[in-house]
């Protein structure tokens, strides 16, 4: 049985290694992106571009998207060279972003009405992981559309979760993100208030990394508030970007997060400080200048 057409959209750090791994293993790719140089790698390695999401849909079996909000994704699909223009009944998007829950079931129950099947499948791990094709994926919707891309799925990951109704792996990579950036907040602001105090952070690491506190994301912050070493791959602007998505999630739940506003504030903060380039452990620079 012949391999799928793919037609991919949002090639980014993940994006492009995602269809550079594609196209080791013999995928037929269509790609598109503002990037020029991003496009051309993908051409040089036998990819066709497209000049327009329509174009692109309408020569694809399976859609992909990694893209970095939900604005972007809903410009993508229903603008007047959208997906949604040309994108062929039986076919099947895949949004591999971080979105908004209530807005990826929405363009879910449009792409139904045209005889279109959708999964959201946001991913964990790192650029490095999709290039060999060992990406964590949270996919969720139907279970007959999941089972039609999942030997796709399955190339570009080396764990592939079903979990469940559409809208339920953005949801779960919101609390995910919840929770990480939250702790990233409270351990690097952790390490700030002991530098003001005059308090030596590798020994705090020490003491704190003895007991139940310790995690990967202490090391990250350790990294780089005592040896000066940024190595968490995830930028201020995109943890503000996925905080603010989880607290949209949380009021359309009918409830709220006083957590989560706390470090969206902080997060925010140091954004408007011009940090959002920098990965989220950085946030420690604004901790240690902050004053009341």
């Amino acid at each position: 049985m012949s391999k799928p057409v793919i037609g991919f959209i949002g090639l980014g750090l993940m994006g492009g290694n995602m269809v550079e791994n594609l196209q080791k293993r013999d995928f037929d790719v269509i790609v598109m992106d503002l990037n020029k140089d991003a496009v051309a790698a993908c051409v040089e390695r036998g990819a066709k571009a497209a000049s327009s999401a329509k174009e692109l849909a309408a020569g694809a079996d399976i859609v992909m998207l990694c893209l970095t909000t939900s604005a972007i994704v809903e410009k993508v699909v229903y603008g007047d060279e959208g997906i949604m223009a040309g994108i062929k009944e039986g076919s099947v998007l895949i949004d591999f972003g971080t979105s908004i829950p209530a807005s990826t079931r929405k363009i879910g129950a449009d792409l139904a009405a045209k005889g279109v099947g959708m999964i959201d499948a946001p991913l964990g791990r790192t650029p490095a992981h999709a290039k060999d094709g060992l990406l964590n994926i949270m996919a969720s919707g139907d279970i007959e559309t999941f089972n039609k891309v999942k030997p796709v799925l399955e190339e570009q990951g080396e764990n592939v979760f079903h979990l469940g109704a559409l809208g339920a792996g953005h949801t779960t990579k919101l609390i995910n993100n919840f929770m990480g950036m939250t702790t990233v907040c409270a351990m690097s602001q952790a390490f700030a208030v002991a530098k003001l105090a005059g308090v030596d952070g590798q020994q705090l690491f020490d003491i704190m990394s003895t007991g139940p506190s310790n995690s990967p994301f202490m090391h990250f912050c350790k990294n780089y508030a005592v040896d000066n070493v940024s190595d968490l791959g995830f930028s201020i602007a995109n943890a503000n970007k996925d905080l603010g998505y989880f607290l949209q999630m949380v009021s359309d739940l009918g409830t709220e997060s006083k957590i989560a506003e706390g470090s969206s504030a902080n997060l925010q903060a140091a954004f408007d400080a011009g940090l959002g380039n920098g990965n989220v452990p950085e946030i420690f620079d604004y901790f240690v200048k902050l004053e009341k």
